[in-house]
């Protein structure tokens, strides 16, 4: 089974719609998974956890959209959609990033 971490903040409300699309994902690929909601509280917390913003998915302990940086903190993440940009990535776009994870690293 595929974990699938999403972390988020509450001050982000786009977290809401990242979820929703996740699970279209998940489902849409017939991926047997689970998601993690991780609420990043503290500034101590985003550092821990390396947090690159609002929301971030992590498979594997990966960020499925990586960013190389010294500076982790609360913020809001933008996506590049094929749209335009958003504070979230569309269905198809994590179905992309879920199937690479998957032919790098089967899950178990």
């Amino acid at each position: 089974m595929l974990i699938v971490e999403l972390l988020y903040m509450d001050e982000c409300p786009t977290w809401k719609e990242a979820f929703a699309n996740l699970e279209a994902a998940l489902e849409a690929e017939e991926i047997n998974g689970s998601i993690n909601l991780v609420k990043i509280e503290t500034s101590e917390q985003a550092r821990k956890e390396r947090f690159l913003g609002s929301p971030s998915f992590r498979a594997h302990g990966v960020d499925l959209w990586p960013e190389e940086r010294e500076d982790y903190s609360l913020s809001c993440r933008i996506y590049h959609t094929p749209a335009r940009l958003k504070g979230f990535p569309t269905i198809e776009m994590l179905r992309e990033r879920l199937k690479q994870v998957l032919s790098t690293r089967p899950a178990p």
